[in-house]
């Protein structure tokens, strides 16, 4: 695979480009592949990467991504979240620390794919309290997508997450109401985050959280 299809202007052939990377392996350079991760404007493209770098030797790839989660630019530090969280294994598990010190990034779209990651990496118990900890800290903050996307990582969590959520710091009304949101998803899953919001502001209207 030349470096340079990677870097072409139609995005079909860098599609192609990944898509054989994954195809046949053998002797692939996994530099480029993540490189191009934190630059690539389409979506499709990104995702074929993931899943190139997810046919390559963990111990190759995995130290290339831990090193992108120190980047400046926001897309290569969740690209690499989320490559992580998608080869798991030992070699990914042992970034869990890293991955979750970004819990509380400045970029939302890097929190989230920390968040996720983090449920996806924990390796035991110790780490799924970590996990807890650390997002139910971030309970209250950012708009609905991302407060949704907090919900469903603590409860991804079990009953470590569940178990946080007591602990949340009532600091605002809109930490109060956040926690509320996501125990009426524990509730029902079926329901939807609307529904869960629309709920939880009429219990709080009403001054209850029972």
């Amino acid at each position: 695979m030349a470096r340079t299809l990677l870097d072409h202007q139609n995005a079909s052939i860098r599609l192609r480009a990944a898509l054989d990377a994954g195809t046949s392996p053998t002797d692939v350079d996994a530099a480029p592949l993540v490189a191009r991760c934190g630059v690539e404007p389409d979506f499709f493209v990104r995702d074929m990467l993931t899943w190139a770098l997810t046919r390559l030797p963990a111990a190759t790839t995995v130290p290339l991504l831990r090193a992108e989660l120190a980047s400046t630019v926001p897309q290569a530090r969740s690209q690499a979240l989320h490559s992580l969280s998608k080869i798991g294994g030992p070699h990914a598990t042992a970034a869990f620390d890293e991955v979750l010190a970004l819990a509380a990034d400045a970029d939302d779209e890097v929190a989230r794919a920390a968040w996720r990651s983090a449920v996806a990496l924990a390796p035991d118990a110790a780490a799924r309290r970590s996990a807890a900890t650390a997002l139910v800290a971030r309970l209250g903050h950012g708009g609905p997508e991302t407060r949704r996307s907090l919900s469903r990582a603590i409860l991804g969590l079990g009953e470590e997450g569940v178990h946080a959520l007591p602990s949340a710091p009532a600091t605002s009304d809109d930490v109060g109401e956040h926690v509320a949101e996501t125990l009426r998803l524990l509730d029902d899953p079926d329901a939807g985050f609307a529904s869960a919001v629309h709920e939880a502001r009429r219990v709080a209207a009403l001054g209850r959280t029972d």
